[in-house]
C-alpha cells in the first residue's frame, strides 16, 4: 500500500487554523488592526485552496446525473442545512432567552437574508458548502459536453464582472465561477504532475512561489471568495492566487513530507472543525454578553476562545463523523 502524502493534510490544517483564528480575531474586535491586514494580504488565497484540492483529487464528475446529484446533496447540502440549523438554534436561542442583552442583533435582522445569502445567522461560514455543491453540479453538466471545460478560462472574468455589478446572484452564488476555475486548476495540476519529471516540478513550484512573493508586493490584490470581492489589483489577485496554490502544493507534494501531528489531524478531519467552530464562537461570546462582559479587545478571551474551539472540535470529531447527516460521510 503506497504511503500517504501528507502535503494536502498539512495545507488543509493550516487553512482551517487560519480560518478559525481570523474569525475569533474578528469576534474580539481586532479586525481593524494593521497587522490583521498584513496577515490577510499574505494568506488571502487559502479559502480557494479547498476548491483547488477538490479538483486535484476528483476522479471525474461524469456518470448518471440523478445518482450523482443525490450523492452531492447528501455529502454537502444535508450538512449545510443541519449545521445551519444548529447555528441558528444557538444564535436565536440567546436572542429569545435574553432579549435585553442582544438589542443590537435585532436591528440587523432582515428578510432578504433568506434568499440573497447562503449564510445562516448562527453559522455564516457554511456558505462554502452551498457554493461547493453548486460547483460540483455545474462541473458535472459541463463535463457532459466534450471540450466545454475549457470555458473555465473565462470564469474569473465572469466572477469579476458580477462583482462590478454588486454580486446580483441569489444565495451568494457569484463566487461559484471562481470556485470552478480553481477546481479545474487543481485537476489540471494533477494531470501535469503525472507527465513532468519530479525535478522539474520542484523547480517550477519554487519559481511560482517566488513569483507570488514578488508579485504580491508589486501588484498586490486579494480575492475574498466568501463575498466574491476583489481588493486592490484584480489581476494581481488572480495571478498571485494561482502562483500560491500551484507553487505551494507542488513543492509539498514533491517532497517526502511527514505527517505533522496536530495540523495534520485537523486537516484530516477539517469538516468537523469547519462546520462546528462558528456556533462555538457564538456560544462563547454570547454567554459572556449575558453576564454583561464583552470579548471585544480582550486578548485573554481570544486565547481562551481559540482553546475552547480547538479542544471542543477535537473532542467532537469521532462523534460527528459517525453521523452521516452531520459529517457528510455516507457509505457508498
Amino acid at each position: 500500500m503506497p504511503q500517504r502524502n501528507h502535503a494536502f493534510d498539512f495545507l488543509c490544517g493550516i487553512c482551517i487554523i487560519r480560518m478559525i483564528m481570523l474569525h475569533v480575531i474578528s469576534t474580539c474586535g481586532y479586525r481593524g488592526e494593521f497587522w490583521f491586514g498584513k496577515v490577510m494580504a499574505w494568506s488571502f488565497f487559502f479559502m480557494s485552496f479547498f476548491f483547488f484540492k477538490a479538483g486535484y483529487f476528483n476522479k471525474g464528475v461524469k456518470g448518471k446525473t440523478l445518482p450523482y446529484l443525490k450523492d452531492r446533496m447528501k455529502r454537502l447540502l444535508v450538512p449545510y442545512f443541519v449545521w445551519g440549523a444548529i447555528g441558528s438554534i444557538v444564535f436565536f436561542g440567546f436572542l429569545l432567552l435574553f432579549p435585553d442583552s442582544f438589542h443590537r442583533y435585532y436591528k440587523i435582522l432582515r428578510w432578504e437574508h433568506l434568499w440573497q445569502d447562503s449564510r445562516f445567522w448562527g453559522n455564516p461560514p457554511v456558505w462554502f458548502l452551498f457554493s461547493f455543491f453548486a460547483c460540483y453540479v455545474l462541473t458535472h453538466f459541463i463535463g457532459k459536453v466534450k471540450y466545454l471545460k475549457w470555458v473555465a478560462i473565462t470564469f474569473p472574468f465572469i466572477s469579476y464582472y458580477l462583482w462590478t455589478q454588486r454580486n446580483p446572484l441569489w444565495m451568494s452564488l457569484d463566487n461559484v465561477f471562481m470556485g470552478m476555475f480553481f477546481f479545474y486548476l487543481g485537476h489540471a495540476w494533477r494531470w501535469a504532475q503525472t507527465r513532468v519529471p519530479k525535478g522539474w516540478l520542484i523547480a517550477v513550484s519554487i519559481l511560482l512561489i517566488a513569483a507570488f512573493v514578488v508579485n504580491n508586493k508589486l501588484f498586490h490584490g486579494e480575492y475574498d471568495m466568501s463575498l466574491n470581492k476583489f481588493h486592490n489589483h484584480p489581476w494581481g489577485a488572480g495571478i498571485n492566487t494561482i502562483c500560491a496554490l500551484v507553487g505551494l502544493s507542488g513543492l509539498l507534494l514533491s517532497l517526502p513530507m511527514k505527517r505533522v501531528p496536530a495540523v495534520g489531524y485537523i486537516g484530516e478531519h477539517s469538516m468537523v472543525y469547519f462546520v462546528a467552530h462558528y456556533p462555538l464562537i457564538f456560544l462563547y461570546s454570547f454567554t459572556h454578553l449575558v453576564f454583561h462582559h464583552t470579548v471585544a479587545h480582550h486578548w485573554e478571551d481570544f486565547i481562551l476562545m481559540m482553546l475552547f474551539i480547538l479542544v471542543t472540535c477535537t473532542w467532537l470529531v469521532p462523534y460527528v463523523e459517525k453521523v452521516p447527516w452531520l459529517s457528510g460521510r455516507w457509505k457508498k
